[in-house]
């Protein structure tokens, strides 16, 4: 079995080598291998240097590098990533540091033991390390991921989560439209709508960032949000 791991990566030439580390280390269960799919969203720093060195540097791993001649924005990237992929299993990972791949292995066991075939990575549930960051952000979150649930009848506590690992078969079915952070929503809804699909969560940690040291998600994301539950769970587009 083969994990893929999309990265999609902006302007990350100072955490880039960090995070690859981190994803080189995670040692997974029942020996599945791994592909690392890097798509680099036409990054205006050394973030391309960057990668092609790490790979360089690590002949060993299994690197897709991918990169767009302009920018298209997140999910788009990640839309460029999800095409690529041949693993068995798929799971998203930020460039930055937020989350830790150390805890793939909590999103692997529930499809392991064939209990599921989604696993979201909750940072609102379980007793992981949860960095303090913004009281409106954490209050957002809740807010978008119980609209959602409203429109997808799932009952999740985290539907804005960057850790969400599907079957490949799955989201390679689907037809993804939103090329920026409307990704989360729209995908969460279709996916809700794939029969007998078994959807489960776990928790996780999250190592948030400030915008000083990098955060990009802002207000105009989370009501473009608002808009993709409304359309992608009012209308089959």
């Amino acid at each position: 079995m083969k994990l893929s791991i999309v990265i999609p990566a902006y302007n990350e030439e100072r955490t880039i080598h960090l995070i690859l580390d981190k994803v080189r280390d995670a040692e997974l269960i029942n020996n599945i291998e791994k592909e690392l799919i890097i798509v680099n969203d036409f990054s205006t720093d050394e973030t391309e240097e960057a990668i092609l060195a790490y790979q360089k540097a690590n002949p060993e791993l299994n690197i897709q590098y991918k990169k767009h001649e302009v920018n298209k924005g997140k999910g788009a990237a990640l839309h460029t990533g999800i095409a690529s992929a041949t693993g068995d299993l798929l799971i998203i990972q930020d460039a930055d540091l937020e989350y830790d791949p150390r805890e793939y292995n909590l999103l692997l066991r529930p499809i392991v033991e064939d209990n599921a075939d989604m696993v979201y990575g909750s940072r609102f549930i379980g007793g992981k390390p949860h960095r303090i960051l913004f009281f409106w952000h954490s209050i957002g979150n809740r807010f978008l991921t119980r609209l959602s649930n409203m429109f997808t009848n799932l009952n999740l506590t985290d539907m804005e989560t960057c850790y969400k690992m599907f079957k490949t078969k799955d989201i390679q079915s689907l037809t993804l439209k939103e090329n920026r952070f409307g990704f989360e929503p729209e995908v969460t809804a279709k996916i809700s709508r794939l029969e007998g699909i078994r959807i489960y969560e776990v928790g996780i940690s999250y190592y948030g960032r400030t915008y000083e040291e990098g955060k990009k998600i802002g207000w105009k994301d989370g009501f473009r949000a608002i808009y993709c539950i409304l359309k992608y769970g009012l209308f089959r587009v």
